[in-house]
C-alpha cells in the first residue's frame, strides 16, 4: 500500500506492529495495521480487500 505524505502526515503513528493491532482491536470498524514506506511508522487503514485482517483474541 503506497501513502502520500498529506496523508502520512495526517495518520496517527505507532512504533509497532501490535500497538497498532491492539488499536485496530478496540474500533469500532474493521480496521489493519501497515508499515508506512514514507515514515517507517505504522498506520491503520480500513482497507481490508484481499488482505488478512487479525482476528480478535
Amino acid at each position: 500500500m503506497k501513502t502520500s505524505l498529506g496523508i502520512c502526515q495526517r495518520k496517527r503513528r505507532f512504533a509497532t506492529r501490535e500497538e497498532a493491532d491492539a488499536v485496530a482491536l478496540r474500533a469500532d470498524t474493521t480496521l489493519r495495521a501497515y508499515k508506512c514506506a514514507l515514515c517507517r511508522a505504522f498506520h491503520l487503514t480500513s482497507r481490508t480487500k484481499g488482505l488478512r485482517v487479525p482476528r480478535a483474541v
